[in-house]
């Protein structure tokens, strides 16, 4: 029998939080809208759902399903439960502790969750510094430490204060994950006197520093007959280098011409083959977008102003949207808008131009019909959202979390590809670069098209897929729809003109 109960999200901590070892730290949800939670199942775990850290149900702790590295280190901070805040608080914190956790809320039939990151911190032992011995032509020196968290950071320095480039260092981890490092350094400077070994924690920002002092006779000694030898053999070999140069000169000189000649002709080579398979992967990937285009179903897509968020202004035709300018940039508020026909089977395909998208923030999908887009929510497929974009963190396919993607250059053009029955969702640039794709997913419903704008002013537009225009790969300054001056309806059947930057103007009616 399903209980009807009022919805609500589960907000966590935005940054990580830091716990230093052996203390304790607080993981903090809250509720939004503030409601009594007193009454719910509360649950933080790891990666998994089983992975309990806490379990409180029933109104008490269930301790038999919880993790034993955590039984007898946790409890519950009850002072706000009834203000919809609960937090576990996890006593003599580890090593192990470190990393992703999930705090779960459950009302009856419906539960949310949210993420927290927990970065565990400690300070080792002073750093141990001794000479190990001579070694080439310097001297030996050695910086060890225990007991630190994560892998600390290692940095030698002259009493000059410049820090050593080149020295080399290892590290190993006991029992606890606790790690220990061991740093050599070669000098070679026998006036340095003074040398400095420093233990940086990169999290908490704390340092642990030891000084040595190098005795001189430590320095390997030179022998008294050295400085006359060197200055005979100098000039020994200033006089064989003499005598053989106006020999070697000329034949040198047609060796040079020779190489300069082959080493030419090998980059205009190579220049022609980058070129050739540059053309042919540019082929390839323009075969495979044309292949989807004939296997997938052009949809037409118009936005719904039903649906669009207060902040949104449409175009007329319904074909663009962007933020309104009179609007505040509210960073925890997304601005969305779906399109006006659901998908519930089939193959389809849609492309959409982003202008100034590489510094605002943005995002094109599909989604749900029942999903939840009031206030501040985040896109997942957990959530009904299949969903790419350009964020702060840099461009990534909207996960949980986010993955982040590297790309050429941020997309002023995106295909999205939805085949329903086979549950894939992929998204492709117009020189038919791939993207991401969402696959093996299992659709209910009806999805549409879905079209968000967090931050700036960026402006989303729905290509008009009836005109046919081609676009060469291998001009990557033009975008098809960014770079076109318009002239004409692109709903009456007439004849447009076109003007792109540097070429002949021409004319192309709708298809």
């Amino acid at each position: 029998m399903s209980v009807y109960t009022e919805k609500f999200l589960v907000i966590g901590p935005m940054n990580p939080i830091v716990a230093v070892l052996g203390g304790d730290i607080k993981l903090s949800c809250f509720l939004s809208p503030v409601m009594n939670a007193e009454n719910m199942e509360l649950r933080w775990f790891r990666s998994n759902f089983s992975e309990a850290v806490f379990i409180y149900e029933n109104q008490r702790e269930q301790k038999e399903k919880q993790m034993l590295q955590y039984k007898g280190r946790t409890s519950l901070v009850r002072d706000f439960l009834t203000q919809g805040e609960a937090s576990v608080r996890i006593d003599k914190v580890r090593a192990s502790d470190n990393g992703l956790y999930t705090c779960f809320f459950r009302s009856g039939d419906f539960h949310e969750d949210a993420t927290l990151e927990v970065k565990v911190a400690g300070v080792g032992s002073d750093p141990q510094v001794y000479i190990d011995g001579p070694e080439e032509d310097g001297i030996r020196m050695v910086c060890m430490a225990s007991g630190w968290f994560p892998k600390p950071l290692v940095k030698w320095k002259d009493p000059s204060r410049e820090k050593f480039l080149a020295f080399s260092e290892s590290y190993a981890q006991d029992a606890e994950g606790l790690f220990s490092v061991a740093a050599s350094l070669v000098v070679r400077d026998s006036s340095v006197r003074n040398v400095t070994c420093s233990i940086l924690n990169p999290i908490l920002g704390q340092e642990k520093v030891k000084a040595i002092f190098i005795p001189e006779p430590f320095f390997p000694q030179v022998s008294p007959w050295m400085p006359t030898f060197v200055v005979s053999l100098t000039i020994l070999m200033l006089l064989s280098l003499g005598a053989g140069y106006f020999l070697k000169k000329e034949h040198s000189t047609k060796v040079q011409e020779w190489k300069n000649q082959e080493d030419l002709q090998q980059k205009k080579g190579e220049d022609k083959k980058d070129l050739e398979l540059a053309r042919k992967e540019a082929d390839e990937l323009q075969r495979e977008l044309k292949w989807r285009k004939e296997q997938f179903e052009t949809w037409s897509v118009t936005l719904d102003p039903q649906s669009a968020h207060s902040n949104l202004a449409l175009s007329q035709e319904n074909m663009s949207m962007s933020r309104k300018d009179n609007c505040e940039d509210l960073t925890d508020d997304s601005c969305s808008v779906l399109g006006t026909k659901g998908i519930t089977s089939g193959r389809c395909y849609w492309e959409v131009e982003v202008r100034d998208g590489d510094t605002n923030e943005w995002a094109v999908g599909v989604c749900r019909e029942d999903v939840n887009r009031d206030g501040w929510f985040k896109e997942s497929p957990e959530k009904g959202f299949w969903v790419v974009g350009n964020f702060s963190d840099g461009f990534c396919a909207c996960n949980n979390p986010d993955t982040l993607l590297t790309l050429r250059q941020i997309p002023c053009q995106v295909g999205v590809f939805l085949d329903y029955d086979g549950g894939d969702v992929s998204f492709y640039m117009t020189d038919g670069s791939h993207i991401f794709s969402f696959s093996q997913v299992s659709f209910s419903g009806t999805l549409f098209p879905y079209f968000m704008i967090m931050s700036g002013t960026p402006c989303l537009t729905i290509c008009y897929m009836g005109l046919n225009l081609h676009y060469s790969p291998l001009a990557p300054g033009l975008c098809p729809h960014k770079d076109l001056s318009l002239s004409g309806s692109p709903y009456d059947g007439s004849v447009w003109s076109f003007r792109l930057p540097k070429v002949k103007d021409f004319e192309a009616k709708i298809l």
